[in-house]
């Protein structure tokens, strides 16, 4: 089988686990792009990117570009003479940047497509109780999500299993994938077709800060869901009052039970072997939670942290 050269775009970890199985494969990676280090936290230390880190402990040509349109950054590229572009997980690419290589640059996106194109599809496939999600390679186009694809792959999502979980067996299937992709495009042997039209496709917008709080009035199940669909991250939230204090309340993880009551959905039953948060057809039972300024604990050692459980109400 012919080896391809690829240029591999990409930033976290679910990246790099496709750029290792590259590296790993027949084919050649002549070179990686990433995201420029950046300084975080209190001493401003500065990070890499997980794909950075790989590339540079494999002796990779690292290229960290601030504008993906600088001429002298392409210019670079282009000597590499890479028969194809592989992105996952990584920022928008210019028309004049995913042209350049003869067969072409391809995505990988953690989702089946046409369904969930945008940033958090593995998220939302969780958050809306899919039974199964998948992994689409496809030729990358100026739509975002909307190329030709190439192959897809189907999995299953268990009942009680998190984006953070589902997000680590995406990261392992995509990888094969992507090499999968490549061997076909090497052997020509690879037939892409467009994506089906689709009327009301499901969307995976970026979610931010205001889209992660818990909305109580929903049924039990849809909250049990948002919850595990948010988990490890960014966390879904609701808010509770400690004496005179609000706090902000992330819970992670939890269980629930249909049972008719006659509570307003929000209000909350805490002692010191129970925490129950009442919604519109039921109760949610949180098993993991971070009280703001603590760190993520069990519901048992949460409880264990209070003495006067009448000082705790939903906000």
């Amino acid at each position: 089988m012919k080896s391809l050269k690829v240029l591999f775009f990409g930033t976290p970890e679910f990246a790099k686990t496709s750029l290792q199985a590259i590296h790993e494969s027949s084919h050649e990676v002549v070179g990686v792009v990433t995201v420029a280090d950046k300084a975080s936290g209190r001493g401003q230390k500065i990070n890499q990117s997980a794909v950075k880190i790989f590339a540079t402990e494999n002796n990779l040509p690292v290229f960290q570009p601030e504008k993906l349109r600088n001429t002298d950054f392409l210019e670079e590229i282009a000597q590499l003479n890479a028969d194809v572009f592989v992105v996952v997980a990584f920022r928008m690419m210019p028309k004049v940047l995913f042209e350049m290589p003869e067969l072409g640059t391809f995505n990988l996106h953690a989702s089946l497509l046409p369904d969930y194109r945008g940033a958090a599809p593995i998220n939302y496939a969780v958050i809306n109780g899919e039974k199964k999600t998948g992994a689409t390679t496809f030729f990358i186009n100026e739509k975002i999500d909307e190329g030709n694809i190439l192959l897809q792959d189907e999995i299953e999502i268990s009942a009680d299993e998190n984006a953070g979980e589902l997000h680590d067996r995406l990261m392992e299937m995509g990888a094969k994938l992507v090499v999968k992709t490549l061997d076909g495009l090497a052997e020509n042997s690879i037939t892409e077709k467009a994506q089906p039209e689709v009327l009301h496709p499901k969307n995976a917008f970026k979610i931010f800060k205001e889209d992660t709080r818990i909305n109580w009035t929903q049924d039990s199940e849809t909250v049990r869901n948002f919850i595990r669909g948010m988990s490890p991250y960014p966390a879904a939230f609701t808010t509770v009052k400690i004496g005179e204090e609000e706090k902000v309340l992330k819970i992670y993880k939890g269980k629930v039970e249909m049972v008719s009551h006659q509570n307003s959905p929000g209000v909350l039953e805490i002692n010191k072997n129970e925490f129950k948060i009442f919604t519109n057809d039921g109760c949610y039972f949180p098993l993991e939670v971070q009280l703001e300024g603590k760190k993520r604990m069990s519901v048992k050692d949460f409880l264990n942290g209070f003495q006067q459980y009448d000082q705790i109400s939903q906000l």
